[in-house]
């Protein structure tokens, strides 16, 4: 989705909660919350970037206390088992670098502003290896704020990883 329309979409949304909502979906995250604050609504670079990381962690604890319980319900499900064994299996194979250095290789792993890394993967890897939530919790929040970081210098034009972020 492009960078216009998510912001077309979240128009109804003052521009703080556009940028709030959007950096709690998976695969948007902070790669699409941020370039929404900066470049599309012109939002200053602060007010942006902890708008986008507060909008980040905010699923992180309950996906860290829900995952396993919820989880465990909907596997009873044939497809939902389906889905959830190729879930945690891509993130297993994603995961290596949180199975080698756990807490380390978490806050890496999020902090990495690409598809398939952030908040959301990273509270499915800390499940899936065991990284206690406690930790999970602090590992995911300083790799989102490492992420949060990247993207708006990359949003801002200071590191060339403009392909990086949803821009139109």
């Amino acid at each position: 989705m492009s960078l216009a329309a998510a912001a077309e979409r979240l128009a109804a949304f003052p521009r703080e909660a556009a940028v709030f909502i959007t950096a709690t979906l998976p695969i948007l995250e902070l790669r699409g919350a941020i370039p929404l604050g900066l470049i599309h609504y012109e939002m200053p670079v602060v007010e942006t970037y902890v708008i986008a990381v507060a909008g980040n962690f905010v699923i992180v604890p309950p996906l860290l206390y829900l995952l396993e319980p919820v989880s465990n319900y909907l596997r009873k499900n044939r497809l939902l088992d389906r889905f959830f064994s190729w879930l945690f299996a891509r993130t297993r194979r994603r995961g290596r670098l949180v199975e080698k250095y756990e807490a380390i290789g978490l806050t890496l792993f999020v902090a990495i502003p690409l598809p398939v890394t952030g908040a959301w993967t990273g509270a499915i890897a800390a499940y899936i290896f065991g990284v206690r939530r406690k930790y999970a919790a602090l590992c995911i929040l300083l790799g989102v704020m490492i992420a949060g970081v990247v993207v708006t210098l990359a949003s801002k034009g200071v590191i060339g990883l403009r392909n990086l972020i949803v821009i139109d």
